[in-house]
């Protein structure tokens, strides 16, 4: 059963329905410097006492610092999304400022944000694209692909979507590894230049609490914070396009807007969680039209019956789409392994 079925929901809307879809979002595009700054405040000022407050109890009890991350960690990944409005410059009216505030939640996360930027809006211009994969999404090989592989191949596939790599390896594969300037950046272009300015601002954080308050207190608090927040991150998106309805077209088939409404998720999260995660939750909007600021997100979609016929998952629903790994062209479902056990495989 499909995950959209299993929750009732209606079946995704026709290309003819999605088109002018502009004029349908352009009315929520609009910036608000009072909703921008309420929401600055009521992220970065409690992440901040609760990194205090965490610092605090380290003479008392680390299982109490370690308790606090949790909603520390929330509060961080909401500072993402901040960020994240700023990337796609819709969460202030100003470019300038959505570049300033972009870099500073940039430096607050650990994510140079010029880098994270360009290779973000790559992963909006190629999602469900078969032809275009590997630009800021989950690597996901079709059934025949992954058949064709050896069995180094598949197996070195395998431990890629594994739930380990994916949700506990792969944000510190992020902070240490895909979040360095990247090599690939033209020296001629002004991102690499932010990203390493981004990068020299991290380190500096980071050395500068070191000095204060010694480098064990600094791993000991910000560690784990770092790691919860990237893990929550890497679910979030994972379950925003790895589900069994899914949208993957060659490209010569490929329609943006298609890609929008079938190949990303609607997050239903109690409404505490999506306050916390930025509405992200609302992704199939987002990704039709990323000039909407998260705090225009909700209404956006409640407004628009178009924008509500799409594949709704709950988070007991969500679980089950870690078991999919593969894009079964021929049945137009992501499958698991398990339905290959009858399907032939190379030496």
């Amino acid at each position: 059963m499909s995950t959209s079925a299993a929750v009732g929901v209606q079946a995704a809307p026709t290309p003819s329905a999605l088109r002018g879809w502009q004029s349908t979002t352009a009315p929520y595009r609009a910036s608000s410097t009072t909703r921008a700054a309420v929401q600055l405040c009521t992220t970065i000022l409690p992440l901040g006492a609760l990194v205090a407050l965490m610092y605090a109890m380290l003479d008392v009890s680390y299982w109490i610092t370690l308790a606090l991350a949790v909603p520390a960690a929330g509060f961080l990944v909401r500072t993402f999304i901040i960020m994240h409005d700023c990337g796609h410059g819709s969460f202030v009216p100003s470019r300038r400022a959505n570049e300033v505030i972009g870099f500073i939640t940039g430096a607050i996360t650990l994510t140079p944000f010029a880098q994270w930027r360009r290779d973000h809006a790559l992963h909006h211009a190629s999602s469900g694209d078969l032809d275009r994969r590997g630009h800021g999404d989950v690597l996901t090989l079709t059934v025949e692909e992954y058949l064709a592989r050896s069995r180094w191949g598949r197996l070195k596939y395998r431990l890629y979507r594994h739930p380990i790599t994916l949700f506990v390896l792969g944000p510190i594969f992020l902070l240490f590894v895909r979040h360095l300037p990247a090599a690939g950046i033209a020296l001629t272009t002004k991102t690499k230049i932010e990203s390493r300015a981004t990068t020299a601002a991290i380190v500096a954080i980071v050395v500068a609490f070191a000095l204060a308050i010694g480098w064990q207190a600094v791993l000991l608090v910000y560690g784990p914070i770092i790691l919860i927040a990237g893990a929550t991150g890497n679910w979030l998106f994972y379950v925003q396009h790895q589900f069994e309805d899914a949208y993957w077209e060659a490209h010569e088939g490929w329609d943006y807007a298609a890609a929008a409404i079938k190949g990303a998720s609607y997050y239903r999260l109690p409404r505490v969680l999506e306050w916390m995660t930025g509405r992200i939750g609302l992704h199939h909007v987002h990704h039709l039209d990323p000039k909407i600021p998260n705090y225009h997100l909700r209404r956006c979609h409640d407004e628009n019956g178009v924008l509500q016929a799409v594949t709704v998952l709950t988070i007991r629903e969500s679980i089950r789409t870690a078991s999919l790994k593969l894009w079964d062209a021929e049945h137009r479902r992501m499958v698991g392994f398990r339905a290959l056990r009858s399907r032939p495989v190379a030496a």
